[in-house]
């Protein structure tokens, strides 16, 4: 299966990468207890086999543990060494925060939440990048694993799973939420598919200028998430599922408060800034 996955080019600048990249902050941190060592690298290394280039990590993840673990498999000694490094991004900015950022330097990449059961980037991010020529790394497609395993995710988180906190997981609005995962489960069954590949399909159905990065610890999932960029949705279907996932589909922040959005992410004006 080497080279499966096929590859974009984010940004005006050219940046090439996988058309699906991979999540590594729950092989660290947040998604319940760190994963053994050798397994992540050996998920890593599966991945990298299938052509996935893009390896999303952070140094809040663990913290540093995330990006050490990634360091171990020798691949970002390699993009340094062909000058690939070399490319500005940002993480849920807000649309004038984009646009005064890429007056700067340009940007290549705005990362941000987008899946079907969040859609808020649509009304102003990703215009906004588009206008720009800039690309669209979207994290979070499964909605947080919820298109994957539905209601019955929230019932088996481990006790330091964050997603235990987080509102769209507590039970008065879980009840509500579950209606647009049943909704995406049947179409998936007619499509042949499962749901998480059809939630994962419509992302990759958004643009050529979009890469998400789903997040996995195991590679039986790596692979059936690799498999959705080969399930090839009709503009009807993607009208349906856009009408299922409308503003009132999902109930609950995607925060509760804890972490900044692009929508109270706003820098501040120059002229307010002080020397320290």
């Amino acid at each position: 299966m080497a080279g499966a996955v096929k590859r974009i080019k984010l940004g005006s600048q050219g940046l090439e990468v996988s058309a699906q990249g991979l999540g590594c902050m729950g092989m660290s941190a947040f998604y319940g207890p760190p994963k053994p060592e050798s397994d992540m690298i050996a998920l890593i290394h599966h991945a990298i086999d299938n052509g996935i280039t893009f390896l999303d990590t952070s140094d809040v993840y663990g913290p540093h543990t995330n990006e050490i673990l990634l360091g171990k498999i020798g691949e970002l000694k390699k993009l340094v060494e062909e000058g690939k490094i070399k490319y500005i991004g940002l993480s849920e900015a807000s649309a004038s925060t984009i646009r005064r950022a890429h007056a700067v330097h340009p940007i290549t990449a705005v990362q941000l939440e987008w899946s079907l059961w969040t859609r808020d980037a649509e009304a102003e991010i990703v215009p906004t990048c588009r206008e720009l020529g800039i690309g669209i790394v979207a994290y979070s497609p499964l909605g947080r694993g919820f298109f994957s395993s539905g209601p019955e995710l929230a019932e088996n988180l481990s006790k330091d799973d964050y997603r235990q906190s987080l509102p769209r997981f507590q039970a008065e609005n879980l009840e509500h939420n579950k209606k647009l995962f049943e909704r995406v489960n049947e179409i998936a069954a007619k499509k042949g598919c499962t749901p998480s590949q059809l939630a994962l399909a419509w992302v990759h159905h958004q643009g050529d200028d979009v890469c998400p990065i789903p997040g996995t610890t195991k590679i039986e999932n790596l692979n059936q998430n690799i498999k959705a960029l080969s399930v090839k949705l009709t503009s009807e279907e993607i009208a349906e599922l856009e009408s299922i996932a409308s503003a009132d589909a999902v109930k609950g922040d995607r925060y509760g408060g804890t972490i900044s959005t692009h929508e109270e992410s706003e820098t501040p004006p120059l002229s307010s800034w002080k020397p320290s």
